[in-house]
């Protein structure tokens, strides 16, 4: 390595030797400095690649198919059956034309704007109390009445049988709305919801979630109406479980805040 030394003719060796003398003890007081900018950029750019690595593994991950369920409302009871709700008059139509079986049970409300609910009873067995409870309670969480601030809603339920897009002689029938013939079994259902992230976003009433996520180990938010903005509320649940924000955004209630 090749050094340029540049000598002032108009001083001494002895002088130009103290010129260099001084520039060095100058320069060796900042190595420290220099060496801990150093470092401090090192972890920065370790940080940055590590990073870089991070996101470029999640793209390259093939995403989880989604299931034919996730295009409704939905949470797995207590008693590990599934069950299924409306968005919106078009996939109540659907759930109830499409989706709902002889063996499955419907839930709805005197009142409208309240989604369709259905339990799934692929196996043709009893359904459970608890099961009906949180279906009710899915019901009327995602129901006028939650931006009404209620706490409690009646919610019914009936066979499949007992609906149908027959109406009565001189009415007619809205898309999504249906009618309802024979007895209607009423519950006094309460409004709560819980979200969590078990490989899907879902989100049910408190008790199922809560079922759900202990046994596999895992967190869950609990939310509750109030007025805060949608986005920020989903943000703060994606820091805590994780997942599809957008997921998370489509799985809230309208007007809702975390509990604290």
């Amino acid at each position: 390595m090749n050094m340029e030394i540049r000598l002032q003719t108009s001083k001494s060796v002895e002088e130009n030797a103290e010129i260099y003398f001084e520039r060095a003890k100058k320069l060796k007081k900042k190595v420290p400095g220099i060496k801990k900018t150093i470092e401090m950029y090192k972890d920065r750019l370790e940080k940055a690649e590590s990073d870089a690595m991070a996101v470029k593994k999640k793209l390259a991950e093939p995403k989880q198919k989604k299931e034919w369920f996730e295009r409704f409302r939905w949470f797995i009871s207590s008693d590990d059956f599934l069950v299924i709700g409306g968005r919106d008059a078009t996939t109540n139509d659907m759930i109830i034309k499409k989706y709902t079986d002889k063996d499955d049970i419907v839930f709805h409300t005197d009142e409208p704007g309240s989604p369709f609910v259905v339990v799934k009873n692929v196996d043709g067995k009893k359904i459970p109390e608890k099961t009906i409870t949180e279906s009710a309670e899915l019901c009327a969480s995602f129901s006028r009445q939650w931006r009404a601030e209620r706490s409690v809603a009646e919610v019914y339920w009936v066979n499949p049988d007992q609906v149908s897009k027959e109406a009565k002689s001189g009415e007619s029938i809205a898309k999504g709305a249906f009618m309802i013939y024979g007895k209607r079994n009423y519950i006094t259902a309460k409004l709560n919801l819980a979200v969590c992230n078990i490989g899907r976003i879902m989100t049910g009433p408190v008790l199922a979630v809560k079922r759900q996520c202990e046994d596999k180990g895992l967190r869950y938010i609990e939310v509750v109406q109030g007025d805060d903005k949608l986005s920020d509320v989903a943000k703060k649940i994606h820091r805590a479980i994780d997942g599809d924000l957008d997921e998370i955004i489509r799985n809230l209630p309208q007007g809702c805040s975390i509990k604290k």
